[in-house]
This record gives structure tokens, C-alpha cells and sequence, in this order.
């Protein structure tokens, strides 16, 4: 499920997590936010590949001719180079509270070439502990 929500993102992930944890009682609340953490990361490697390899498509490489749009790409994705700290805590970020939507942040990452370990690493980390509060919030709530 995890994957799936990932690559259709108006299937909400968030939800099916809370609903376990609703109807199991005793529920490693780890394993369960890990799994589904790892799960999500895996959904968004063809958003981040596509996205990786649309430099080269007609359209954008038509776009990139414009000297705006060149400028443009290349200063932020000079930033990105400049600032790893940064893009690590731009996806963790993402992966974590949504800000950006991490299906955004999957194609920026891809068309940036944003290193894959990074991109994937954070979503994990920032997805398990999403969703290990989700779990502990929902069996904390169910236990009143």
C-alpha cells in the first residue's frame, strides 16, 4: 500500500496507517512506520527517474535553451551542490510534514539530480517518523 500511495498519490497513506493502528491492538508501532516509510520511498523511484531522465526530452531541452530557464536551473541546481545540508533537509522535510509534497520533491530532486541515496534515505527517515506518530497518536487515542 505504501507503494502504491506513493506512485497515485490521491490514495492517502496517512489514512490506511491510522486505520491499522485502529484495528490492531498489540502493534509494533516501529516496524509498521518503518515498513510503511520504506514502502513509500520505493513508490516514488519512478517519479524521481522520470523526472531524472525528462532533461532530456524535447520540451524541457527546448525550455532550457531560453536563457532564463538555463539561468535558472543551473543557479539552484548550484545551490544544491553548494548546500548538500540543505537538500537533505529540504526532502527530510518534505518527507516528514509535506511541505513541499513530496511528489514534488521527488521530480525537483530527479530533474536536480539530487544524489539517490540522499533523496531515498530521507524520505525513509522522514516518513517512518511521520508515520510512527501517526500510529502512536491513533493507539494512544483508542486506549482512553
Amino acid at each position: 500500500m505504501g507503494v502504491l500511495s506513493s506512485v497515485v498519490p490521491i490514495i492517502n497513506m496517512e489514512i490506511y496507517v491510522a486505520s491499522i493502528a485502529a484495528a490492531i491492538d498489540d502493534l509494533n508501532i516501529w516496524l509498521v512506520a518503518f515498513v510503511a516509510g520504506v514502502g513509500q520511498a520505493v513508490g516514488k523511484i519512478p517519479w524521481y527517474e522520470i523526472s531524472r531522465s525528462s532533461m532530456n526530452w524535447g520540451f524541457i531541452q527546448r525550455q532550457m535553451e531560453r536563457p532564463g530557464w538555463q539561468r535558472r536551473y543551473q543557479r539552484v541546481q548550484q545551490q544544491s551542490q553548494d548546500r548538500p545540508w540543505l537538500v537533505v533537509l529540504f526532502c527530510f522535510s518534505s518527507a516528514l510534514i509535506a511541505l513541499p509534497p513530496l511528489a514534488i520533491t521527488a521530480v525537483l530532486a530527479g530533474q536536480l539530480e539530487i544524489n539517490r541515496a540522499t533523496f531515498h534515505g530521507t524520505v525513509v527517515v522522514g516518513r517512518t517518523l511521520q508515520f510512527a506518530a501517526i500510529l502512536s497518536g491513533i493507539a494512544f487515542l483508542s486506549h482512553l
